[in-house]
């Protein structure tokens, strides 16, 4: 909650004017009560018109100031609260955007996403309503006990009584449910996730006949979430049954003893009817109170979950290494890697040197290593063990945004957002004229693809760039890193969906540009690295030969290997 506070000082002015309010309507509802003792007592039971008319100006006047402030402090309340979630939304996501592949892998996209929008949500409620009945409910209970006293002392005891006993019962239903609250929100992780899943991969589940075993999957974990929700709303939900039972019990004590006390004429009948609004007063309250204690027990879950991803910060290390590497563009020096919670390195004792223009093949089954390794290089994770060196600098020693300008990345997966196809190639170069996009579409065989379309380079991307295939996206990634003119350029399978044409075609364009790149190309097929420098080759983490193609086939098995598989002739 502390981050919650901190940034509502922001809002000094709302926070204070909402619950100021608030108080002054308590105080005016307050006045109520003996405004319609005194109409009884001195203006029906005396005849007094006058005092009759005087008080039922009161009774109309003071909830019409009240009805006036009340809508005031709610304005006030609400523009802090969704201004205070604005600012966490942009606050976090820029957090998010720090965070290194390590963080996204241990916290998982699904609590990520579910902590962007649903506990800022709930912590938005919380602030709402914490501005608007955290004075107002204590101030109109311990108002309304006093007010008691100024009556009668005895009946007061009652207000006393009645107080303490809900205050108990508030505090053990909140200590009991908060940590259940906070099982609900993992839970609400987990139907997300699910559900993220299968949109994200639905084509694949139909082509598997999968939708009746994902459905189950998908009602176990809703079931699950379910049941939790039951659990903790079942015991909130005693609150308001406990509140109205003591209440009513109370005031079913406070006419018996005040019925007597009237025929004794200790009392009159407008105090007692004061009283029993006094304590009609107290009911509200403290049912709007309990209602307002389950809210800010899921706001507080909520914040924790908030704080929790706050709190982390990138595990990427920062040194000031001034050794210099003038080996090449491109060393690994002795490199191993790790990932969280894994049983085996990914990477073991890497060490190769790139020259500046060298084109670098990378091969290897699946699961070898391939990947982790280009991912190291913009320093996507830290290297466990042993130094990367970019342009003679260990990467460790880069501010961050200098290192990656200077590397150019095309993934595994081929990204593009929605826009313009101008927009998404000025991702690589937010200056890019259309003669370099154009150029770098042509460089890519992108531009037939651009020419397809009405508008050329101006014509829509949908969203993911569901509206090109899988091909076409790959080719459009391609011209967005080729759009840099990055020293290091990384194609991470960047060819897996192109026929062997295109394939061909760019391989021959990639030793055409003129800026002369350090290539890193990642494959799984052997044709795509025949004409590389030099190509490596993983096994299992571990680097077993580095050559040329025709080195490779005389004293490489692993290669040779891999070489046979498709369709290629050894010996």
């Amino acid at each position: 909650m502390k981050l919650i506070l901190k940034m509502l000082k922001n809002y000094k002015k709302e926070a204070f004017l909402g619950p100021l309010f608030k108080l002054i309507e308590a105080i005016f509802e307050l006045c109520i009560p003996l405004f319609i003792a005194s109409l009884i007592d001195e203006g029906i039971k005396n005849n007094n018109v006058n005092q009759v008319i005087q008080s039922s100006i009161f009774l109309v006047v003071f909830p019409l100031f009240g009805l006036i402030f009340s809508i005031t402090a709610q304005y006030f309340s609400a523009y802090g609260a969704v201004h205070v979630a604005k600012d966490l939304r942009e606050k976090l996501f820029k957090h998010i955007q720090e965070l290194s592949y390590s963080e996204y892998d241990s916290m998982g996209y699904s609590f990520l996403i579910t902590t962007m929008t649903s506990d800022i949500n709930q912590v938005q409620t919380g602030i709402n309503l914490l501005l608007r009945l955290l004075l107002r409910s204590p101030i109109v209970v311990f108002g309304a006990t006093i007010m008691a006293f100024l009556i009668d002392v005895n009946e007061a005891l009652i207000f006393i009584l009645v107080t303490i006993l809900l205050f108990i019962i508030v505090f053990i239903i909140m200590k009991i449910t908060l940590p259940l609250y906070l099982k609900v929100q993992a839970k609400v992780d987990n139907v997300l996730k699910s559900t993220r899943e299968n949109l994200s991969g639905v084509r694949v589940v139909r082509a598997f006949n999968r939708e009746n075993e994902e459905f189950s999957e998908f009602k176990k974990l809703n079931q699950d979430l379910f049941a939790s929700q039951v659990k903790v709303g079942n015991i909130s939900a005693l609150l308001n049954p406990l509140t109205y039972v003591i209440i009513n019990g109370a005031i079913i004590l406070l006419i018996y003893v005040g019925a007597i006390k009237v025929d004794h004429g200790i009392l009159t009948q407008g105090k007692v009817i004061a009283l029993y609004n006094y304590m009609s007063l107290i009911l509200v309250e403290l049912i709007k109170f309990a209602n307002l204690l389950i809210t800010l027990n899921k706001a507080v879950a909520s914040a924790n979950r908030l704080n929790n991803v706050m709190e982390k910060t990138s595990t990427l290390m920062k040194n000031d290494n001034k050794n210099i590497n003038n080996e090449g563009e491109v060393v690994f020096h002795n490199v191993s890697l790790s990932y969280q919670n894994a049983s085996s390195p990914a990477l073991k004792d890497i060490s190769f040197v790139a020259k500046k223009g060298e084109i670098i093949g990378i091969i290897g089954a699946t699961g070898s290593g391939k990947t982790s390794l280009v991912n190291l290089i913009p320093h996507f994770y830290d290297a466990t063990k042993g130094i990367v060196y970019v342009e003679g600098k260990d990467v460790k020693s880069y501010p961050l945004e200098e290192l990656r300008n200077k590397i150019a990345i095309v993934p595994q997966k081929a990204t593009l957002v929605k826009g313009t196809i101008k927009e998404n190639i000025k991702w690589g170069k937010k200056d890019a004229s259309d003669e370099e996009i154009i150029n770098a579409l042509d460089l890519a065989c992108a531009l037939e693809v651009v020419n397809s379309k009405e508008k050329g380079i101006d014509s829509e991307v949908s969203q993911n760039g569901k509206n090109f295939s899988g091909g076409q996206r790959q080719r459009l990634t391609l011209a967005r890193a080729f759009v840099k003119k990055a020293p290091i350029l990384i194609l991470d399978d960047a060819s897996s969906a192109l026929d062997f044409n295109t394939e061909a075609n760019i391989k021959e364009n990639l030793r055409k540009l003129p800026y002369k790149p350090t290539i890193f190309i990642v494959s799984q097929r052997v044709s795509s690295l025949i004409s590389a420098d030099k190509i490596i080759v993983l096994d299992k983490g571990s680097l077993v030969c580095i050559g040329s193609h025709e080195y490779l086939l005389e004293n490489c098995e692993v290669y040779k290997e891999i070489y046979a598989s498709q369709g290629g002739k050894v010996g």
